[in-house]
């Protein structure tokens, strides 16, 4: 059954807090799934989240951490000490969320908490990965995957295999590599247990040598969104130069990033020029918005010089005043279509300068036949209701 935050669970909440019912709060915490409890820190006080996060059960902590949004995220972090963080936090997740935490931290506090990770793997590979751009293939890659050598036997295969897995929530590929870790193939769980009769059978004889879907990490995430959209991979290995397997991007690291990518395009064709929350300060929503009134300010002043040009004709017809308003109107819908437009085109990469004069014709033929057919439905209304013939032609 789907959670569901109302006020009266909200205030019980409040007023378990508030009277310190620990008991209350805990029983109720863990029938919770994290992605609800973050839900509930985003509607409480930092005081009151604070009190809450401590009586987590330790086996959802991080993950309620990673659900929480950026701003609670570094409150909370706020309150917890850099051992706290690597050990509640950093040991309990994935290196790519961990990196992901890690990196909203001041400098400082960064090479703390690493240093107090006590997974000597996890510590390397969050180390690694804070060296990329975090909206890179490197950045949300997951040090976390299964692979085995291709001079392996599927006994042996499957002994290292279960080691691997310890760290992997969801093993989608198995992916195969050679002597010096470069990758070669991938091979599915299902085609591990039943493509041989026997355990002895080499890795070399069963997994598949087609070509393979691959990023270094240097590419961006939005490419490797689109990558995997393409080829509807649920895993994308990471690769560098010289084909060594680095780690993999699952799909819901490619949802969130999907999901930020969507919102900043919604909020481009919005007029807003950067990305910003309803509880940011003044002066980053001014700053955010500002530009792209000014711009549609400058159009105004443009137009109003162009009804200034007619200034004589409008006196003399004070009815066309009536329409001015309308058709100032119909520009501000017609520049909405054309943002979102454009800014689609720019988000699924279907807008270049290839054969852009033909685009700009076919713009142009729209533009004309949206034109001509409201001038049509305009001039009807003329005909019914004015009883100028030529106010009908010239509206």
């Amino acid at each position: 059954m789907q959670f569901e935050l109302t006020k009266e669970f909200l205030d019980d909440l409040r007023d378990a807090i508030s009277e310190g019912r620990d008991t209350f709060l805990i029983e109720t915490l863990e029938q919770l799934h994290p992605a609800d409890i973050a839900e509930i820190f985003d509607k409480l006080k930092p005081g009151e989240g604070n009190y809450l996060f401590k009586l987590v059960p330790q086996e959802k902590s991080a993950d309620v951490m990673i659900e929480l949004d950026e701003d609670d995220r570094e409150k909370l972090m706020a309150t917890l000490t850099s051992k706290e963080i690597a050990q509640q936090v950093i040991d309990l997740i994935d290196s790519d969320d961990a990196a992901d935490v890690i990196a909203e931290l001041p400098k400082q506090k960064q090479g703390e908490v690493i240093s107090h990770i006590t997974d000597a793997e996890q510590q390397v590979a969050v180390s690694d990965l804070l060296r990329y751009d975090e909206d890179s293939a490197g950045g949300i890659m997951a040090k976390e995957l299964v692979k085995v050598k291709r001079n392996w036997t599927i006994a042996r295969s499957i002994r290292e295999m279960r080691k691997q897995a310890e760290g992997v929530d969801q093993v989608y590929t198995i992916y195969v590599v050679d002597d010096e870790d470069r990758l070669v193939g991938k091979l599915s769980l299902k085609k591990l247990l039943f493509s041989s009769s026997s355990i002895k059978t080499l890795i070399s004889d069963i997994y598949t040598e087609e070509e393979l879907n691959y990023v270094t990490p240097d590419v961006s995430g939005e490419d490797c969104a689109s990558l995997m959209e393409k080829y509807d991979l649920v895993a994308l290995p990471v690769v560098d130069e010289n084909m060594t397997l680095l780690g993999r991007i699952t799909i819901d690291d490619v949802v969130d990033l999907i999901k930020e990518e969507a919102e900043r395009d919604y909020q481009l064709a919005s007029g807003i020029s950067e990305s910003v929350e309803s509880d940011d300060s003044v002066w980053v929503l001014t700053r955010a918005r500002l530009p792209w009134l000014l711009i549609g300010l400058l159009g105004g002043v443009l137009v109003a010089q162009v009804i200034g040009i007619f200034e004589v004709q409008l006196a003399k017809v004070a009815a066309l005043m009536l329409f001015v308003p309308l058709i100032a109107a119909m520009g501000g819908n017609v520049g909405v279509q054309s943002s979102a437009i454009v800014v689609q085109g720019l988000a699924n990469k279907s807008l270049d300068t290839s054969g852009i004069f033909i685009k700009l014709l076919k713009e142009l033929a729209v533009a004309s036949l949206n034109g001509l057919i409201c001038g049509g439905v305009i001039f009807l209304y003329g005909l019914l209701f004015l009883d100028s013939m030529a106010l009908s032609y010239t509206i």
